[in-house]
């Protein structure tokens, strides 16, 4: 008898605290009301990263327990994002269709409370928001299995949009059909991307049927939901719009198959003080020009690249654009410096953008 009044004492101590967390969450909102009010006088952006990157700091500096940093956070942006909601719907651009993993990610990045609208090419999602018709788009960069996505990469240096932030998202996939009979499957279509993040499982256990490739994974969930004969590779999520069922879960080769998204817009995040700057450039076909240009001067400097790779020219055959991430802000004096350095060996250099350094899970 004792213990029961001790539990429901306990219980009314959290109520009291639940109602105080809820006016508290309010309070916050009322008052993000008055800095939207602020912004637009003063014709400022809503979604500031680098600001959110330092509330998240202070408050993991702030935490003393018992719960964990990671599980503060997730709370807290569900806040933060509630209130940047309030102030005003982000209109974001993504590769769709509905149910896409760019659907996916934009959603986990951005949260319910921002307008996602789904687009049907990256260089539409370029287009929409250099017409300033999106705030932003988010597009995937690279996946730890399958590397770089190269039209993109060529899409980043082809407009003058700026990377702001960028968002890590675990990727599970899914063999998904209208019936969920595994032995009707003749074709399994997906995206490329996917199709090959899955090879090994494919190999093992549908070595016989043919692979169709489909503009995006959502794409391919949509073309089976008519057709008993098909299965796709997809997220869970487009399972669920469409009305698939699951043949089999977690088919990708690798536990750790994560993808680098990218969210691009027209103004560029100030200095965080743990930022990545991308850069775009050329160089002269000339020996060690790689070495000299750009190694070198960096190596000196003592900045880490943690990225570079190469595409073919669009413009010149035979000659290539190099794609580079550095640790550090662009406006940083160190990097200001070296990056002054390596343009004057160039052909051309171009910033992509400096943005906060996102959490890879």
């Amino acid at each position: 008898m004792k213990s029961s009044k001790s539990l429901s004492k306990s219980r009314e101590k959290i109520d009291i605290i639940d109602e105080q967390i809820l006016d508290l969450i309010n309070q916050r909102g009322s008052i993000a009301l008055e800095i939207s009010s602020q912004k637009q006088k003063n014709s400022l952006k809503i979604y500031d990263p680098a600001r959110e990157k330092e509330i998240e700091k202070r408050l993991k500096s702030k935490n003393s327990g018992p719960l964990s940093n990671d599980f503060v956070i997730s709370i807290f942006k569900e806040i933060i994002i509630g209130c940047r909601g309030l102030q005003n719907p982000t209109k974001v651009g993504y590769l769709g269709p509905e149910g896409s993993f760019s659907n996916q990610a934009a959603f986990h990045k951005f949260g319910s409370s921002s307008k996602l609208v789904p687009l049907g090419s990256f260089e539409e999602v370029f287009e929409e928001v250099n017409k300033k018709r999106m705030e932003f788009g988010i597009i995937p960069i690279e996946n730890s299995v399958e590397g770089s996505i190269g039209s993109v990469l060529d899409i980043l240096l082809a407009w003058d949009l700026i990377i702001t932030s960028e968002y890590f998202e675990k990727v599970s996939h899914y063999l998904i059909s209208k019936t969920g009979n595994k032995n009707s499957i003749k074709t399994v279509a997906s995206h490329p991307q996917a199709l090959g993040q899955c090879r090994k499982w494919l190999n093992r256990n549908l070595s016989k049927v043919d692979l169709l490739e489909t503009p995006s994974t959502a794409t391919a969930a949509k073309l089976v939901s008519t057709d008993t004969k098909k299965a796709a590779i997809a997220s869970l999520h487009a399972a669920s719009i469409y009305k698939l069922k699951i043949i089999q879960s977690n088919i990708e080769d690798s536990a750790q198959n994560t993808t680098r998204f990218l969210v691009i817009g027209r103004e560029p995040s100030p200095v965080t003080g743990n930022d990545k700057t991308s850069i775009a450039f050329s160089l002269k076909d000339e020996p060690g020009a790689l070495q000299k240009s750009l190694f070198h001067p960096f190596a000196e400097a003592g900045i880490n690249l943690t990225k570079i790779e190469s595409r073919p020219s669009k413009d010149r055959p035979w000659e290539y654009n190099f794609f580079v991430d550095l640790l550090g802000h662009s406006e940083d004096k160190k990097v200001k410096s070296v990056l002054r350095k390596v343009e004057k060996k160039c052909i051309f250099l171009k910033i992509l953008g400096s943005y906060p350094v996102g959490k890879n899970n």
